[in-house]
């Protein structure tokens, strides 16, 4: 079906017409296209960086029909793209469903043996690692995912989960096999290795402090929040309390910072993207709610909007509504750079050239 639109196109702010041809945007009339809309505001389909297709909090899921209704929850709010951090299953077949969300995936979550959420992780020993590595950025679209921290029993407390060594010779390995890297990190410790190894992302990042923030700033190193994931942590801290106390005081005061440690990110010019990191804890389908939870970290609506919309697609290499570039948009009733509460309710989805709202 051919569409026209017109409304107000963000990140510009510019009204004009849009046409979509065959599944992608272009700027030339295409006569007998669809009226879709004749006002609003325009965004470049959303884009969830971190997210668990074919997970959910008991563990794996290896039902088709299941990870098709987590990637229709979704898109149906808004997401178009989705960085897929980290998955214990392969859903590369979701790739001939062209009604959802893009897909890159990064693979499973690599971690040293019973140092993670069992059944998901591939584990390895340290001097694996690298050869680990290089496997799932073969099972990947170009991102691998490290376990960077966890709880060790042994001293009751998030400990980094790699010897910086072995970090190192991953980022490396991953990167000689054309793959960037991301890790998991709650706690301080495991950062410094990990950013100084040249690592890509950091995801979550509640122990960053101001000197690692300002190495992340001058090296490019991205940061993924899931804020609404670190609401979490005290539920986290309670469950351990009886066996880790040490544990659960951290991550009550990583809990404590996050907000600050993200502002200070920011404004250090760190670049931050929006990841709900649904999957295990998250419900699917909250992306809405974790550009709003940027926003009130101190991050500017608009910034805050183009972390999950403009900026994300250009970081994971997808264009907005540019001409020829697949259609991938939102349509909202008001300006949510002024209002981020209108996330929650897109007027019309557009994933694929396909209108699923």
């Amino acid at each position: 079906m051919d569409l026209h639109l017109r409304g107000v196109l963000l990140p510009a702010g510019e009204e004009l017409d849009v046409w979509v041809r065959d599944g992608r945007f272009t700027y030339e009339p295409v006569p007998g296209a669809e009226t879709l809309c004749r006002n609003g505001f325009l965004v470049p389909g959303l884009v969830d960086a971190h997210c668990h297709i074919g997970l959910d909090a008991a563990g794996p899921i290896h039902d088709v029909q299941r990870w098709r209704e987590q990637a229709l929850t979704d898109r149906d709010a808004g997401t178009t793209l989705i960085r897929d951090c980290g998955s214990p299953v392969d859903t590369h077949e979701l790739e001939e469903h062209d009604d959802l969300p893009r897909i890159i995936r990064a693979g499973r979550h690599l971690a040293p043996h019973r140092r993670y959420i069992p059944g998901v992780a591939v584990e390895v020993d340290p001097a694996d690692l690298p050869a680990a590595t290089v496997e799932q950025a073969r099972h990947g679209d170009g991102w691998v995912k490290l376990v960077g921290d966890w709880i060790d029993r042994g001293v009751a407390d998030l400990a980094p989960a790699w010897p910086p060594e072995a970090a190192a010779a991953a980022i490396a390995a991953a990167h000689e096999a054309g793959a960037k890297v991301t890790a998991h990190v709650f706690g301080e410790e495991a950062l410094p290795a990990l950013i100084t190894a040249g690592i890509d992302c950091i995801e979550h990042g509640t122990g960053l402090t101001e000197d690692l923030v300002e190495q992340m700033a001058v090296r490019g190193t991205a940061l993924v929040p899931t804020l609404i994931n670190v609401e979490h942590f005290p539920d986290f801290a309670a469950a351990g309390a009886s066996k880790f106390p040490t544990y659960a005081s951290t991550m009550l005061r990583l809990h404590g910072s996050a907000q600050a440690r993200v502002r200070a990110a920011y404004e250090a010019g760190v670049p931050i993207y929006a990841g709900s990191d649904a999957g295990g804890g998250v419900q699917h389908g909250q992306l809405a709610r974790e550009v709003i939870a940027l926003h009130e970290t101190g991050l500017p609506a608009e910034d805050a909007l183009g972390a999950a919309s403009w900026r994300a697609r250009a970081w994971l290499g997808f264009e907005g509504v540019d001409e020829g570039a697949p259609a991938d948009l939102c349509v909202y009733d008001r300006d949510p750079r002024t209002d981020l509460a209108v996330l929650h309710e897109p007027r019309h989805i557009l994933v694929r050239g396909h209108l699923a709202s």
